[in-house]
């Protein structure tokens, strides 16, 4: 679980500083991995060879909603929806914390591999590091300018 805190401007133009819990479970990654044709880290492997920008835009946005939630008091739950069932993320998604996050990630690939590792449980984090390094290693290096 991440806890981050992030600054931020209300909308009566109020600085913030909050902390915003994020979270993604064993069950939770495999169903993303599963739901999704190839894998999701082969197709987030191959929107970055390509880089194909406006999709790996969509893979954050998904995966900052899908990681965000409440911690219960008694640390037992990790809440992703209000007692309506609706998603907890669709009210993050409307302040501009959000915003922040996801310009921070959108923008900073070491703070990117960051987030997706930290919301990660903690037996698969050292996994995935080593599996992003070794695919960093693998894409071509720029040419030199002469």
């Amino acid at each position: 679980m991440l806890t981050k805190s992030i600054t931020f401007k209300d909308y009566n133009g109020n600085t913030r500083t909050e902390e915003f819990l994020f979270n993604l479970n064993k069950a939770e990654l495999m169903e993303m991995h599963l739901g999704t044709t190839g894998g999701l880290d082969q197709i987030v492997r191959r929107i970055i060879a390509a880089q194909d920008n406006a999709a790996l835009v969509k893979i954050f946005k998904d995966l900052i909603l899908k990681a965000y939630g409440e911690k219960s008091l008694d640390g037992k739950y990790f809440m992703k929806e209000d007692e309506n069932g609706r998603p907890l993320s669709k009210k993050f998604e409307q302040t501009d914390a959000y915003s922040v996050l996801f310009m921070e990630l959108s923008t900073d690939a070491d703070k990117a591999v960051a987030f997706i590792t930290d919301v990660m449980p903690e037996d698969l984090r050292e996994k995935a590091l080593a599996e992003s390094k070794k695919f960093e290693q693998s894409l071509p290096k720029p040419e030199p300018n002469n």
